[in-house]
């Protein structure tokens, strides 16, 4: 979606007022000529706006409600289920709380060891899968008309549109910046999520929970690996062809 490059415009003078484009650019590090191409064009991507909040002390979250596109970004919980934690924790340290438990005998004695950063290579679609209740692609397809194989297709890749992201967490009727979070536009602790949160989400999970959690985040990334090793020898029998 981006948002519109006069509200931009208009924005960016509020917060940072007598400062030309090439002092924006300096500060935040974005590219004149990117910036330039998304003013012309008409858009400029959240990104941007993300990344010019945080060079001038705004929150992120806050300086994207400021656009009408995200208007209702502060509005409603923004407070994470125990599933959208969980569905951030990566494959790693889900097996590393289980030896844990293994090893220490319990649940009470067993914290895992240090969960890692937010994010892994399977966020975003653990998240919409985590907040779907069951027919959320058709819904989202419904609602912005965008087709439900591509949005497939884009979870598929690792990647979401942000527009369609906070669509999605409306629509789940969860925390608006929870889809942010898992798309990497903004931090955790940007969308106010609980310090210590996975841990606490992870730790709520009984061993059979944590098993079968585990078993699918490896099958995923079973799925994930024989389709690149398959791409991979495709690509290898072409060359070969080729010459």
């Amino acid at each position: 979606m981006a948002v519109p490059a006069k509200s931009f415009q208009s924005w960016r003078a509020a917060i940072a007022p007598g400062e030309s484009n090439a002092d924006l650019c300096r500060r935040t590090g974005i590219k004149r000529s990117t910036l330039a191409q998304q003013i012309v064009r008409g858009k400029v991507a959240e990104i941007t706006v993300v990344r010019v909040a945080r060079a001038y002390g705004r929150n992120p979250v806050e300086a994207l409600s400021d656009f009408e596109e995200y208007s209702d970004l502060l509005s409603g919980p923004w407070r994470p289920t125990t599933a959208e934690l969980v569905s951030q924790v990566s494959y790693v340290c889900i097996l590393k709380m289980i030896l844990a438990r293994a090893t220490q005998g319990g649940v009470e004695s067993a914290s895992g060891g240090e969960i890692a950063e937010f994010g892994h290579r399977n966020a975003i679609r653990s998240w919409f899968e985590a907040v779907d209740p069951g027919d959320l692609r058709q819904q989202l397809s419904a609602k912005t008309g965008v087709a439900p194989q591509n949005i497939s297709a884009q979870l598929s890749a690792g990647r979401l549109a942000p527009e369609l992201a906070v669509e999605a967490a409306r629509l789940a009727d969860v925390s608006l910046p929870g889809g942010l979070v898992a798309i990497g536009l903004v931090t955790p602790g940007e969308a106010g999520w609980p310090e210590g949160g996975q841990e606490s989400a992870l730790a709520s999970l009984s061993d059979s929970e944590l098993v079968l959690l585990a078993r699918d985040r490896l099958d995923a990334l079973g799925k994930a690996m024989r389709k690149l090793e398959h791409d991979d020898e495709n690509e290898l029998t072409l060359l070969e062809h080729l010459g």
